[in-house]
């Protein structure tokens, strides 16, 4: 694959059905393509070497969901370019983390040489298929990565389960399930309702051949609630982060004006029982 891999551009929005392999494939080669503009856009804020929740600057260093990492098993399912992974690392945990982008793999290996915290085991791989034992991790995280895109999210989260030990946990971030009724704008016209909550279709950018190109899966609460139940798993916290004041940062559909009204994001804390 060559080192700036190139993807159809997207020249429509359709809401329509895109099963595992579409909506796979699809990710793949927009994070591929993507993956060097999106961390010039995006590195300053997420850091070369940090755990960032979500756009509202919830960071693990200051939320502690993941309690004392040192000596942990841990596993970042959809690492981007493992900014998560290089923190955990850091903080003493060993680490493995995988993206199913090649593409961000590659920026991964860049900000390991710049920041100099290496992530020795990076893997591509699909949330919905894990390449890894049973039982073989402490932790199992992920902030924004691999939940929203995959078309079966009820399988990887019995990917996430099996992975982990008894007493294990699972803490994910995704966007606020409420969010799916609006537009993806951040001013006003981003207020106001346009589709239903209950509507689980896929947003889908499709291509001029109507190919997609870009896939992303809505769940509703409950759907979240029943997936991870019906995993195995105990929910612990649901956390639904407030707009901090004094943070005037956009980013995609976030922003201050709809950050006041309504939540954007929710992490997700679930235990494997021991």
């Amino acid at each position: 694959m060559s080192d700036q891999p190139q993807h159809r551009p997207a020249t429509g929005v359709e809401h329509r059905p895109a099963g595992p392999e579409e909506s796979a494939r699809a990710n793949r080669t927009w994070w591929d393509a993507e993956a060097r503009a999106y961390q010039a856009e995006h590195g300053e804020f997420l850091g070369d070497a940090d755990l960032l929740w979500c756009p509202e600057g919830v960071r693990e260093a200051d939320a502690r969901l993941l309690g004392d990492v040192a000596g942990r098993e841990v596993l970042e399912v959809g690492c981007g370019a493992a900014q998560g992974a290089r923190w955990l690392a850091a903080a003493g945990a060993r680490v493995t983390a995988f993206d199913v982008s090649f593409g961000q793999l590659l920026e991964s290996r860049r900000l390991d040489a710049r920041s100099g915290v290496a992530v020795p085991r990076v893997v591509q791989a699909d949330a919905q298929r894990l390449p890894f034992r049973a039982a073989a991790f402490d932790l199992v995280v992920s902030a924004f990565g691999g939940f929203p895109f995959v078309a079966d999210s009820a399988r990887a989260m019995r990917e996430c389960a099996r992975v982990l030990r008894p007493g294990g946990r699972l803490v994910f971030s995704v966007t606020h399930p409420v969010r799916w009724v609006f537009p993806d704008d951040p001013g006003p016209r981003g207020l106001t309702v346009q589709q239903s909550y209950f509507d689980r279709t896929p947003y889908v950018e499709v291509d001029d051949a109507g190919q997609a190109v870009y896939v992303e899966h809505h769940r509703t609460l409950g759907d979240r609630v029943r997936e991870l139940v019906a995993a195995g798993l105990v929910l612990e916290d649901l956390v639904e982060p407030e707009w901090p004041a004094g943070h005037d940062r956009e980013w995609g559909q976030w922003s201050p004006l709809r950050g006041r009204l309504l939540p954007g994001s929710s992490i997700w804390v679930a235990r494997r029982p021991a």
